[in-house]
């Protein structure tokens, strides 16, 4: 820690230190891993840090565990996914707030202070979520909070805008898995990540349970994560992310939500085959493995369904207000192709929006 780091170390912000753990799941995460726990302990040297050692061969585990010998690591034998991982090392840490923190970012001076602070202070906020980065450029964001369409396709809130964007903390529909902190209760209230989605949407489908029941989701700037990201669209990432949107959709809405939604869910699914059918026809056969993969576990899902109703205490208004009719087709296409998406398929979404909001009952309120 620098001089300059140590002065700006309040006493409320080491004593939140010693209330929070820091929880990062790897495998195989290579070289990411050093830089990530040597930015946690260089800013926090007093939180606790929970590596999960998620079936890894790469030794990048072991290299953490030499280096940093304060750093708790918890091992399992198998790769049991984002959100398996992430269970099991929240059932290992101390802390009353937990941070869930991707290996290949590192944290920023005063960033715990600001992200835990707001889950101290205001018990209706659950979940709170960092300004992030691009690691390899600064001056642009990654995510500010997750934009999440009616049809729960989700994009990155601020993608690609300057740094000083999004700039002023506000509620936002979901929390970024890359970093985000949650107040153990809550965690535990919810049942922590729900470990079927392995990969992807995890974070929108605890945010989504979070506000239902009656925990708010927030993401304050003043926190700052840099995140090595780039946007892919394998094969395997289609079914992840579909089958996720899919199973988060059935889980949480009501049987009346969900079939106001439906020309919004019909025109996604249009959007979603043309975009695949574009950039990766073979992921085609990962679209069908999704739909197959919901067909086959009906009883799961309803069983699942149950737990999620059960903990309910707010309509599913209160995350549909929080949606989006548009989406972002920046972010999937380049500026042309993007153009032409929203002169085409522009009016269709918000005429689904339009049909679905006069099926729900609603006089406005999804932006």
């Amino acid at each position: 820690m620098t001089a300059n780091e140590m002065m700006n170390t309040s006493p409320d912000s080491r004593a939140l230190a010693r209330q929070t753990s820091v929880v990062v799941v790897a495998y195989n995460a290579g070289h990411f891993l050093p830089d990530c726990i040597a930015s946690i302990v260089t800013t926090e040297p007093g939180v606790e840090v929970v590596v999960v050692d998620n079936g890894s061969t790469d030794g990048a585990v072991e290299h953490v565990q030499a280096r940093f010998p304060g750093v708790r690591v918890v091992r399992s034998k198998r790769n049991g996914g984002f959100g398996a991982g992430n269970n099991l090392g929240a059932a290992a840490a101390q802390g009353a707030f937990l941070v869930f923190l991707n290996p290949d970012a590192v944290v920023t001076g005063g960033w715990l202070e600001a992200l835990v602070h707001p889950l101290a202070e205001d018990p209706s906020i659950g979940l709170v979520t960092p300004k992030v980065l691009l690691r390899d450029d600064p001056d642009r964001i990654n995510v500010a909070g997750l934009e999440v369409h009616l049809s729960g396709i989700t994009l990155c809130r601020g993608l690609a805008s300057p740094r000083a964007a999004f700039d002023e903390a506000t509620e936002v529909a979901a929390v970024s898995g890359v970093a985000f902190a949650v107040r153990r209760d809550v965690f535990e209230a919810l049942g922590g990540f729900d470990e079927d989605f392995f990969l992807y949407v995890e974070d929108v489908d605890i945010s989504l349970r979070a506000w239902l029941a009656g925990y708010r989701c927030l993401y304050v700037p003043q926190a700052v994560v840099l995140h090595d990201y780039a946007l892919t669209v394998d094969a395997r990432k289609t079914f992840y992310v579909e089958r996720g949107r899919y199973l988060m959709l059935l889980k949480a809405f009501s049987q009346h939500t969900l079939l106001s939604l439906v020309p919004a869910l019909l025109l996604a699914e249009v959007i979603t085959w043309g975009w695949l059918l574009w950039r990766n026809p073979t992921a085609i056969v990962q679209k069908f493995g999704a739909y197959r993969w919901v067909l086959a576990h009906r009883a799961q899902i309803a069983y699942k369904r149950c737990r999620v109703q059960a903990q309910r205490r707010q309509p599913d208004g209160v995350f549909l207000e929080r949606c989006q009719w548009r989406l972002g087709f920046g972010q999937l296409a380049g500026p042309r192709m993007a153009r032409a998406a929203g002169v085409v398929f522009g009016p269709l979404l918000r005429g689904a929006w339009q049909i679905s909001r006069l099926a729900l009952g609603r006089s406005g309120g999804i932006v």
